[in-house]
């Protein structure tokens, strides 16, 4: 039996890393892993079934997301959040982002409406589904936001700015946690679907101003429900599924 090469063991381990990274985000996302927690070494690298050293490789990926945070030699933690730090978010996305869609309106070609028409109606699904209580173990829940954040890189997809791109991506991972909490706790009523919508028709239009401003309302949305949750839920950061309905 031969033994790996190098470049093949390189590999598994960079494959490793990367699957501890994607279920750690996923537990500090949905708040299985509570904003502030302790990240001991010794103990997720059971948990998630990885070495020490692969373990670290991920959360340091995590620390460049801004997700986890580093303190020195004392180890790692859950980056806390907070309405004042969702407040910066979302302002900073207001701005870039519908600077981007006004591009991306005066810009795109028929592929743009075409890959638009085509993520609007995956994500027009994902929201029936989730309007008709089919969210199970979450598993519609992680459909619906993969497919509301591929919308959303649509909508800006012909402009032009590799570093708007670059921006938006780090602002809209960042606002997941806070979004997760709002849609499934629900603090204020909002039809998510009829926003979209309306997004679509104005971009379709080919009226730059007017979806900027749907769009900017959008996002403005979901501070507004986070505004109105509890503090202990806004700290804890946890959906529990009791709330997923």
């Amino acid at each position: 039996m031969h033994s790996p090469t190098p470049s093949s063991a390189q590999t598994a381990d960079t494959t490793l890393a990367q699957s501890a990274y994607m279920r750690l985000r996923s537990d500090i996302v949905e708040g299985r892993l509570a904003p502030g927690e302790k990240l001991r070494v010794e103990h997720l690298k059971d948990r998630y079934e990885v070495g020490a050293g692969t373990l670290r490789e991920a959360l340091a990926l995590l620390v460049a997301d801004a997700l986890v945070v580093q303190h020195g030699h004392r180890g790692f933690r859950v980056t806390p959040i907070s309405l004042a730090d969702f407040i910066d978010i979302t302002e900073t996305r207001v701005q870039l982002e519908t600077e981007a869609l006004r591009q991306s309106v005066a810009l795109g070609d028929d592929t743009w409406e075409a890959d638009l028409t085509s993520a609007f109606h995956l994500l027009s699904l994902a929201e029936e589904r989730l309007g008709d209580g089919q969210r199970g173990d979450g598993s519609q829940f992680a459909q619906w936001e993969a497919r509301n954040r591929a919308f959303h890189e649509v909508l800006i997809r012909a402009c032009p700015s590799r570093w708007l791109h670059h921006f938006l991506a780090i602002l809209y991972r960042q606002s997941e946690r806070y979004r997760r909490l709002s849609i499934t706790h629900q603090p204020v009523p909002r039809d998510v679907h009829e926003e979209h919508q309306a997004i679509f028709d104005a971009c379709l239009a080919r009226d730059a101003g007017k979806a900027s401003a749907l769009l900017a309302t959008h996002i403005r949305k979901t501070l507004e429900a986070v505004r109105e949750l509890p503090d202990a839920v806004v700290n804890a950061g946890t959906v529990p599924l009791a709330a997923v309905r």
